[in-house]
């Protein structure tokens, strides 16, 4: 089980998080919609719709730590894109509030969390979740997503946890991915080695998951050449 206390402030994190989120897309206009965002070949639309979408997805995660019961994120890859497109092409209203009604759920169903625990780990995306981060792989992916949105928010205005938490997602999945060996150090004195370590790379939070998510080095200080990184 999440300790009460620590799933409390998890849950709360989350929710300011969220509503910084849904303030940035109820801020667009229609139009504003449909501009490119900072994930390649996706929308704002779309990345707004992969946030709901993922939103419900992760319930499945809850219900695998709770029930021992084996629950994928999505049946499919290709489930999960025709999910995406058919939220993305809802009318503005529609999709706000399909955003909004998956984040309740969410929030709801993490409730769960509480209680005792199947089992300690679960699978998303071929990468294992400790079943006590699943909360914190939502608070990931709402900062990053609010990111790649690419509005006036800035990553800046993230909670600093909430920043270490998609930092710690972001480390996850490119140690499953077999990524470049680095060491990440954070001004905040974070650390995090992947493979053998040799590239030492350090930035604030804020600079390093915008290397992390998207490939931006504007932030970052390396003592060799940078590699190319695979998505997260």
């Amino acid at each position: 089980m999440i300790n009460p206390a620590r799933l409390h402030s998890d849950l709360s994190r989350l929710g300011r998080e969220t509503d910084m989120f849904l303030a940035t897309v109820e801020s667009l206009a229609d139009d504003e919609m449909t501009v490119p965002s900072l994930c390649e070949g996706w929308s704002r639309a779309d990345v707004i719709a992969h946030v709901a979408s993922s939103g419900r997805a992760l319930v499945n995660l809850i219900d695998w730590a709770t029930s021992g019961e084996e629950r994928p994120l999505y049946a499919s890859p290709e489930a999960r894109s025709q999910e995406i497109a058919a939220l993305a092409a809802l009318p503005r209203e529609e999709l706000i509030a399909e955003v909004r009604e998956s984040a309740r759920n969410f929030a709801e169903q993490a409730q769960r969390l509480s209680g005792e625990l199947a089992v300690t780990e679960v699978q998303a995306g071929g990468k294992a979740i400790p079943a006590t981060s699943i909360v914190a792989l939502r608070i990931a992916e709402v900062v990053v997503h609010h990111h790649d949105l690419d509005t006036a928010w800035t990553i800046e205005e993230a909670d600093p946890d909430s920043l270490l938490n998609a930092l710690e997602a972001a480390v996850r999945s490119l140690r499953a991915k077999g990524a470049p060996g680095m060491t990440l150090v954070t001004e905040e004195r974070d650390e995090w080695v992947i493979g053998d370590g040799g590239l030492r790379v350090v930035s604030d939070r804020e600079g390093l998951l915008q290397w992390l998510a998207r490939g931006d080095t504007e932030h970052i200080e390396a003592d060799g050449p940078v590699p190319a990184l695979p998505a997260w």
